[in-house]
């Protein structure tokens, strides 16, 4: 199924060239690396400005949008005149990638010697006193084919920025009782430039029984499910009553992005939920997280920014899951990926993750806890609608962004596999191996007071959220330490 609710990044490059050097150069060498660009089919658009002036920066912005840029390269093929580039990347406004000409061979070194490994440390500072953020790689200096590289690498890093500063959430309800983790401070989604729309589960509701009627497009939705789930539909005549949920979520969703592009959910979804719709939403948040609208249960708004930005750094879909339990010695795993067997845990939901995320024999069951509570010694009937099995294995990433209480941001990222493990437990659920995972989990996601909600990509693109999260601005971003570098609330003493 293809991924809806994803930007499309078209990417712009631009050549600077400082006054006093040849432009012929930086004209010579901006031809290389879009020539290295087609090789690796990937599309960019040529600016025919070449920064000089002011006057050329604000050409090339109207040049750039003209042709439909939402991103943009700025190549420095030779030192490059900071002042006007960054201009043109504060009045285009939109993520903007800084790069530079290495030099090519040693017979040209007179008049073919460009000194943009000089240009770029001009053209960083400026960035600053104009308060820009621009992506800087790793090794941001290099000839055509590296830079090209590092376009391909920037078009990920772009689409997040693009998919965050044009995205929406959509929340039902407040946080359920004991969840404290879920509380999302507004003000840092702002910052992040994301719009926030709350509602009440009354909302929600009155949205349910107004798409009611509808019951052609309702009937579709619910033969669509059964085709979906075919053996693993479990508790069929739910399917009806899910469908008219989809199809009220859905519509919802389409009729009030506003001024946004794109849009997330975050809702309500136990306690009161079971008994005034009479099933659990989980199949349903699946459903949309597969289209490419992830739907993060228990009112956690930045869980779903957080599933949606794996969604844009691996372009497949993504799952919201507790970071839950440890995984017993007597639990048979033959190969942990580098990982000690303390490294090891499990992440499960209730049933939210995506079909195609799961192996295969998936299928629809009812909340076993929410069972407990709700419908002891009774068969299951407003419990039902999870979606249950087994994690694809695999390598991944595990993601959270978040708002902390005194509205600052903070990130972790870690890349692992998920393995090829019998968690012998119920809910959509997988072992998890990542190498140094247990003095993380001590001294960051603890020490940091993250919540139990983790985001995973069943892609690795750890390198991708990085350097996301980074352009837009998150100060804090963590990363499993290995062996030997001590984190700052880690004891030195300990053996």
């Amino acid at each position: 199924m293809k991924l809806i609710n994803t930007p499309e990044v078209k990417l712009g490059i631009v050549g600077v060239s400082r006054d006093c050097f040849p432009i012929e150069l930086t004209r010579a060498r901006l031809q290389n690396v879009v020539a290295e660009c087609k090789k690796l089919k990937l599309p960019v658009i040529a600016s025919s400005v070449i920064i000089e002036t002011e006057s050329d920066a604000v050409k090339a912005v109207a040049d750039l949008t003209r042709k439909g840029a939402n991103a943009a390269v700025v190549y420095l093929g030779n030192f490059g005149p900071e002042g006007p580039l960054t201009i043109f990347a504060q009045r285009f406004g939109q993520p903007f990638m800084l790069c530079a000409a290495a030099e090519e061979s040693r017979k040209d070194l007179i008049n073919g010697r460009g000194d943009a490994y000089c240009g770029m440390l001009n053209a960083s500072i400026n960035c600053k006193l104009r308060n820009l953020r621009p992506y800087i790689p790793q090794m941001p200096v290099g000839l055509p084919a590296e830079v090209a590289g590092m376009i391909a690498h920037f078009t990920d890093v772009a689409r997040i920025a693009i998919g965050i500063r044009n995205l929406k959430t959509f929340s039902f309800g407040p946080r359920p009782q004991d969840f404290y983790a879920c509380n999302a401070p507004i003000q840092p989604l702002y910052d992040l430039g994301i719009e926030v729309m709350e509602n009440s589960e009354l909302d929600m509701y009155v949205l349910f029984q107004s798409v009611a009627k509808r019951t052609q497009e309702i009937h579709a939705i619910a033969r669509d499910m059964a085709k979906e789930l075919g053996a693993g539909n479990r508790y069929p005549k739910k399917l009806v009553q899910l469908a008219q949920f989809e199809l009220a979520l859905t519509t919802f969703f389409e009729a009030n992005l506003g001024s946004r592009q794109f849009g997330v959910f975050a809702n309500k979804c136990w306690p009161a939920f079971e008994k005034a719709f009479g099933f659990v939403p989980c199949f349903i948040n699946s459903r949309l997280a597969a289209r490419g609208i992830p739907a993060a249960c228990e009112v956690d708004i930045y869980g779903a920014v957080s599933e949606y930005m794996c969604q844009l750094a691996s372009l497949h879909p993504a799952t919201l899951l507790d970071i839950n339990n440890t995984v017993p010695d007597d639990l048979p795993i033959t190969d942990l990926k580098g990982a000690s067997r303390t490294d090891l845990f499990m992440g499960f939901h209730c049933g939210n993750t995506p079909s195609c995320c799961l192996c295969e024999g998936c299928s629809m069951k009812y909340q076993l806890i929410m069972h407990r509570l709700m419908e002891p010694d009774k068969a299951p009937d407003i419990t039902c609608g999870t979606l249950e099995g087994t994690l694809r294995p695999g390598p991944c990433s595990v993601f959270r962004i978040q708002g902390t209480a005194d509205c600052r941001l903070q990130s972790y990222i870690a890349d692992g596999h998920i393995l090829n493990a019998d968690p012998a437990s119920f809910g959509g659920i997988g072992v998890f191996a990542i190498p140094n995972f247990a003095r993380f989990y001590r001294h960051v996601l603890i020490a940091k007071q993250y919540p139990h909600h983790a985001a995973i990509a069943f892609r690795p693109c750890g390198k991708t959220l990085f350097d996301a999260v980074t352009l837009l601005g998150v100060p804090d971003v963590a990363a499993p330490r290995p062996a030997g570098a001590l984190y700052p609330t880690e004891n030195p003493f300990e053996v």
